[in-house]
């Protein structure tokens, strides 16, 4: 252990709280993201991650430096979240509510209805980090929606070791040690693991890569998106969705899969006038945006967020968040009325 990190792992276990930030600092957004792939919800993994750096705290005397103190701290991480994964009662699902608005019938009932974005100002320092020589997965693809989403429908501790052997590239030595278990129950469990998020991910395998985030394709994709939905124009945003294109709502379990049917959604969505207001942020390593409702008094009210999936030119998935994720992307719950031009 070289001398700086023992003296304040010393004075740490001393009671030092500066000393304890100094350690655990550097790893708190990724440890963050790591909580967050396993639970699929941005406020479950703040939870979590709290939970985390108090029982590193308390537990910072039996650290014996065998294993990296990096590599500790997902030990716990990694077993809060497993408990949280098997004791907690997740968010149940909600019935649709918007009134005025009778939304067409869902394609099918979602499975995962607890899923939450995670906005992308908080992934800087947490994804660019070097991995493990083991890792399978782009940093960025390994917070997108469709993959949290895939891991969700795993077994808890399935997800736990797929995401320390093929996300963060550890050692199955080390995964097995995290787990109090034996490598061979690894192994077989990242197999079946690998398998399960196989069979949710075949349709996306297919598909074109989404255009660098960022890049001029990506921003006409989007400036073209934001111009048909103020705009309610229904056959603008036609044009942009894959033939499969998928959109889902949690916590409301309504899914719905292919042009024709998301398009109807839009248009419900859109009658008896309303118009909304588009705010963009990113989340997931996404183009987002805040829905903001005009209402008559001129104020916009927001009714949630959406995260679009794309794929080459087009809009391959469409999720819309309630407006309790806000503040998360620091939106406001409402916008100021438009002042009229002079």
């Amino acid at each position: 252990m070289e001398l700086g990190r023992a003296d304040l792992i010393s004075r740490a276990r001393a009671g030092d709280g500066e000393a304890f930030r100094a350690l655990t600092e550097p790893h708190r957004r990724e440890l963050q993201v790591h909580c967050y792939r396993m639970l699929g919800s941005f406020q479950d993994a703040e939870d979590a991650l709290q939970d985390t750096l108090l029982a590193t705290w308390r537990g910072l005397g039996g650290f014996e430096g065998r294993a990296s103190l990096r590599t500790w701290l997902y030990r716990i991480a990694t077993n809060r979240c497993l408990d949280a994964l098997r004791s907690a009662s997740r968010r149940p699902a909600k019935e649709w509510d918007i009134p005025g608005v009778e939304p067409p019938e869902p394609t099918r009932l979602g499975e995962i209805v607890w899923l939450e974005p995670y906005p992308d100002a908080l992934l800087e320092g947490a994804i660019n980090l070097p991995l493990g020589p083991e890792a399978r997965y782009e940093q960025r693809e390994s917070v997108s929606l469709a993959f949290v989403t895939a891991l969700q429908v795993l077994p808890p501790r399935q997800i736990a070791v797929l995401i320390l052997r093929d996300v963060l590239g550890f050692h199955a030595d080390e995964v097995a040690d995290m787990l109090d278990t034996t490598v061979e129950s690894v192994k077989s469990a990242l197999k079946r693991a690998r398998a399960g998020l196989q069979r949710r991910r075949l349709t996306a395998a297919d598909r074109e890569a989404p255009p660098a985030a960022g890049s001029p394709a990506e921003d006409a994709i989007v400036a073209r998106f934001v111009s048909a939905y103020e705009s309610a124009d229904i056959d603008g945003l036609v044009v942009l969705l894959t033939d499969d294109v998928f959109m889902s709502m949690p916590p409301l379990p309504l899914e719905y899969e292919g042009r024709d049917v998301v398009a109807r959604f839009c248009a419900d969505v859109f009658g008896a006038g309303r118009r909304f207001d588009l705010v963009p942020t990113r989340a997931n390593g996404q183009p987002a945006f805040g829905t903001y409702l005009r209402a008559s008094t001129g104020i916009r009210h927001g009714t949630g967020l959406f995260v679009l999936t794309l794929a080459g030119d087009r809009i391959c998935a469409m999720t819309r968040f309630e407006n309790s994720v806000l503040p998360s992307f620091g939106l406001p719950r409402s916008l100021p009325r438009l002042r009229k031009p002079e």
